[in-house]
């Protein structure tokens, strides 16, 4: 089964132009995939139609065996909640949470997420000492670095072992010693549960890391 598979899709925002357009393109489950293209061509768009933040004008969105489209909203937060790791390029962490309520959260609201980990106090703090955010367990987001925030959003997408990782510019805010610590975690937890990645990067130094690379522009006729 594919983890995701994209056909003909069409996304226009309002009365604008499509931002989308026949864009077509899989990842099998387990694969590791780097999508790239050059800033307005799509990508944060696609990732908002796969993980169901966004509904297609047209054609089809399947992710993890479930069209996107034909969800109730509640199914696709459900989905998105239980299954997928979701590391924004803003990051989205909650204010008034600190670091360690903030890579809580997916599991304390996703009761089958949270069933996958026996022990969740413990996982998290793993990979806090992992990305080397360990110190900042009790401290809140505005007290922290803009790289110290984006490795407290990808602890939290990979706890639970999601079935599918998409990331957002993950590695923006890293220096390289991190950016390594990040990708070698991200790898290892994947493998381990056979998890799908979608990652989404300029910085194509990365690609050969991964299974496949996808340039958004060559796959969307919108661009």
């Amino acid at each position: 089964m594919n983890a995701i598979e994209i056909k003909d899709v069409r996304f226009a925002y309002k009365d604008g132009p499509p931002v989308l357009e026949g864009c077509e393109f899989s990842a099998k489950a387990s694969e590791r995939v780097f999508l790239f293209g050059p800033s307005g061509s799509g990508k944060t768009t696609l990732l908002s139609l796969i993980t169901g933040i966004l509904r297609p004008n047209s054609g089809i969105v399947r992710v993890l065996g479930e069209d996107m489209a034909a969800l109730a909203s509640s199914a696709r937060d459900e989905l998105r909640g239980s299954r997928m790791g979701y590391i924004f390029q803003m990051f989205n962490l909650l204010p008034y949470l600190t670091a360690i309520e903030n890579i809580l959260l997916p599991c304390r609201m996703n009761p089958l997420r949270a069933a996958r980990v026996p022990a969740l106090d413990e996982e998290a703090q793993h990979l806090m000492d992992k990305l080397g955010i360990h110190a900042l367990r009790d401290v809140q987001p505005y007290r922290m670095s803009v790289g110290q925030q984006q490795r407290v959003a990808a602890a939290r997408a990979l706890l639970g072992s999601p079935d599918l990782i998409i990331a957002d510019e993950p590695t923006s805010a890293l220096d390289t010693d991190y950016r390594e610590r990040f990708l070698e975690l991200l790898f290892e937890n994947t493998e381990k549960s056979s998890a799908a990645i979608l990652f989404v990067s300029h910085d194509r130094s990365l690609a050969s890391l991964f299974d496949r690379q996808i340039s958004l522009p060559e796959i969307n006729r919108a661009f």
